[in-house]
């Protein structure tokens, strides 16, 4: 539904920011490795994935398009929600991530929080 949105930051916290976009606040779920990319930039660009549940509606903002497919491509996979995908995103660069998926190291996939020994087996699997 949403490709990207570009505006000002209203607030920015390594778990979300807000961004105001021609005058409407946008609360936006952002990975460690976003809030390293758009550090206290006052205008900045965020590329959107809208998650709809039953009961919400959820922004998630990433700085580039790759880390956005990479996300939309972890949570594609059973077991994999919106906030574990997030949090493997915060775990490394995507380029690492990717790197570990392709190479099968599950070591290393283990280690970040939430994702145990099946989990890590199914997404290197799946992907």
């Amino acid at each position: 539904m949403y490709e990207y949105f570009i505006g000002k930051l209203a607030y920015k916290a390594p778990t979300h920011v807000v961004i105001d976009v021609s005058g409407i606040g946008y609360y936006v779920h952002i990975s460690l490795y976003t809030f390293s990319q758009i550090k206290d930039q006052e205008n900045c660009k965020l590329f959107i994935s809208l998650q709809v549940r039953e009961d919400s509606h959820t922004l998630y903002g990433f700085a580039t398009e790759g880390e956005k497919k990479l996300f939309e491509n972890l949570i594609s996979v059973s077991g994999i929600g919106p906030n574990t995908g997030r949090m493997i995103l915060s775990s490394n660069t995507p380029d690492e991530i990717q790197s570990a998926i392709v190479n099968g190291q599950v070591v290393l996939i283990q280690k970040i929080k939430g994702i145990g020994p099946k989990t890590a087996q199914r997404l290197i699997l799946e992907l």
